[in-house]
């Protein structure tokens, strides 16, 4: 029975995850060296109340997530997930600095990176991260930008 909602759980969370990657219309990725990092942005009242309680994410119109996933590239497979060092922060129009925390997230092979911050309604967010897989000494930096509503 564990293993079921184990499963169920892994199932609602990768589907919210999809969900808000259809949201933003497409898939983003970067490439760095033998990695691909995948990465989103999203209001987090997107995900099912349980996912959220699960992995103690706030659900709320004005709160963001920031989705990252590091790929090691392996030939004929989607990928590798591995484990990274994610820190950053986003700023607004104002200049404004929103430091992001990056929780590591493991649900079976899967390994993501979320941290969430606040938004007011039409905020224009620049994301500026660095990402550092594990093993190696270069970072990867990841800049990207998104206009959120709390509607």
């Amino acid at each position: 029975m564990h293993s079921q909602i184990n499963k169920l759980f892994k199932i609602l969370f990768i589907s919210a995850l999809a969900l808000a990657s259809f949201n933003s219309y497409a898939e983003n990725s970067k490439e760095f060296g033998d990695y691909v990092i995948h990465y989103n942005a999203f209001r987090s009242d997107t995900i099912s109340p349980e996912v959220a309680k699960q992995h103690g994410l706030p659900r709320a119109n004005n709160r963001v997530l920031i989705n990252i996933a590091v790929l090691k590239k392996v030939l004929n497979t989607t990928g590798k997930p591995t484990s990274s060092k994610v820190t950053g922060h986003a700023s607004n129009l104002t200049g404004q600095l929103k430091q992001l925390e990056f929780k590591e997230i493991t649900e079976g092979n899967a390994i993501y990176y979320l941290a969430e911050t606040k938004i007011s309604d039409g905020e224009f967010l620049k994301f500026d991260i660095k990402i550092i897989p594990e093993g190696e000494t270069r970072a990867a930096r990841l800049h990207f930008d998104k206009r959120f509503f709390t509607y």
